[in-house]
């Protein structure tokens, strides 16, 4: 028995998929950016640290991608599921320190957004890419 590929879903199934999935991607992106910087920046107790120093090392790897998230690159968000993890860990390991449940939750939560967002955005440009180049070769071929 030989492998069928599945149908693919159509245009405007997928283009309304691929907007919310990536609003809700910047979002989550965008919120871990402000949760880091306001928190660290300005709330907690660095202990004589300088908190440029501190949210530099937290934000840079995360403001590295930031071009590719505002023009809406597939693959850096793609490559962004990597990174993300990292904060996912550090807002899970904030969660169990007194006094940091709320700055852990809210890492967590938009890590997560993120990450599934991120996802389904992946997922669904690259359907929607396939479907788009299926019509094309499909106007282009004689007969």
């Amino acid at each position: 028995m030989s492998r069928a590929d599945k149908p693919l879903p159509p245009l405007s199934y997928l283009q309304p998929r691929v907007l919310i999935s990536r609003m809700l991607a910047a979002l989550g992106y965008f919120g871990l950016l402000g949760c880091l910087f306001i928190y660290n920046g300005f709330i907690t107790d660095l202990h004589g640290a300088n908190p440029v120093v501190i949210v530099s090392v937290l934000l840079v790897p995360l403001l590295i991608f930031l071009p590719g998230i505002v023009i809406g690159h597939v693959r850096t968000h793609a490559w962004l599921c990597f990174a993300i993890n990292l904060y996912f860990i550090y807002g899970v390991q904030s969660c169990f320190v007194p006094g940091k449940q709320l700055y852990g939750g809210i890492l967590v939560g938009t890590s997560v957004l993120y990450f599934i967002a991120a996802l389904g955005y992946v997922r669904w440009s690259y359907q929607a890419q396939r479907v788009r180049n299926t019509a094309v070769a499909a106007q282009h071929q004689p007969g």
